[in-house]
């Protein structure tokens, strides 16, 4: 089972089969309004709980670390419970959809999108045997445990 996951910068012109745009920087476009984010291409979500910390993003900017330094940094805070439980959901979301995370930077190289990129899919393999493969990419065959979920079903 494959993860549907690419990445993008804040701006660039949508892509076929992208997906869901997420947003995943800190802070969100200055002077853009909350209701251009989408049109201008920025994202369709903001999710900055994946997002580095802004003393980080400001100490590897002024030059005062190295990217493999920022790197490891920026993934031991991935690792505070808030930030793993999105990562797992990304994960798992793109074993079924689509879904694209971007940011500011240029260089993707240089970037956390590269770095979450990689969490994310590393996460995915791990879940990607929890799910059958006669269910993928077709979530009306799926089951679900909640009542809440059978709740069209029983009327």
């Amino acid at each position: 089972m494959k993860a549907f996951l690419s990445t993008y910068q804040y701006g660039s012109r949508r892509q076929p089969e992208e997906g869901l745009r997420l947003g995943v920087a800190r802070h969100v476009p200055r002077g853009v309004r909350r209701e251009d984010w989408r049109r201008k291409n920025y994202f369709d979500l903001w999710l900055p709980l994946v997002a580095p910390t802004s003393d980080l993003v400001s100490q590897y900017k002024q030059g005062r670390m190295s990217f493999s330094v920022f790197s490891r940094r920026y993934r031991n805070q991935m690792k505070a419970a808030e930030s793993r439980q999105v990562i797992e959901l990304l994960a798992t979301v793109a074993l079924f959809q689509p879904i694209s995370i971007g940011c500011f930077c240029e260089d993707e190289s240089h970037c956390h999108r590269s770095l979450l990129r990689e969490l994310i899919l590393k996460e995915a393999r791990t879940k990607a045997s929890c799910f059958s493969h006669r269910h993928a990419r077709q979530p009306e065959t799926m089951r679900f445990s909640s009542p809440v979920c059978f709740a069209d079903d029983q009327e």
